[in-house]
């Protein structure tokens, strides 16, 4: 089995990540672990985030790629999006898949989607236990080595869905009739 992706991205994400690194240049996105807007993933001018030494780097988003699509090499400048989370906070989440979504609302004034109206979510998905095993033997990249020069390997599988069902199970609201 390979090893299975740790980030996903719907194309409404990828369209707003788009937009953002046009106005903002290039980015970066970190999955927030608490404080004052709960679990969100936070989008960031490249830099403006310092990364610790022991943040995993969850996926690298490549905002040339459409929804099915793969790249034999990996993005540079406003193209590549690294998403990052804290060590201790993998910790609570590495048997899960994180699915990047957009949905509508007003996020946290740090992030750079604020203004927009939208907001970005994080959905997940909890790998198999085959995953899980093939996981454990691909050690995440660290903030630490991405100073140092490291990068990861071009993702083989599609990064970007068209919704986030695609992806995960996503919760319905059902209409109650009187």
């Amino acid at each position: 089995m390979s090893v299975p992706l740790r980030l996903v991205a719907t194309s409404g994400a990828v369209a707003l990540l788009r937009r953002l690194a046009e106005r903002h240049g290039p980015l970066m996105m970190h999955q927030s672990g608490g404080c004052c807007d709960g679990s969100a993933p936070m989008c960031y001018p490249d830099g403006d985030f310092v990364v610790g030494d022991l943040d995993v780097l969850l996926g690298m988003l490549d905002l040339r790629l459409e929804v099915g699509r793969t790249a034999d090499d990996l993005p540079g400048g406003t193209a590549a999006v690294p998403v990052w989370i804290s060590g201790s906070q993998f910790e609570a989440w590495k048997h899960t898949q994180l699915v990047l979504d957009v949905v509508p609302g007003r996020g946290s004034g740090f992030s750079l989607e604020s203004p927009e109206g939208l907001r970005f979510l994080s959905r997940g998905r909890a790998f198999t236990a085959e995953e899980n095993d093939a996981l454990a033997r691909d050690a995440p990249l660290l903030g630490k080595q991405w100073a140092a020069g490291a990068r990861p390997d071009p993702a083989t599988e599609p990064t970007v869905v068209a919704e986030a069902a695609d992806a995960c199970p996503v919760p319905t609201t059902r209409s109650h009739s009187s």
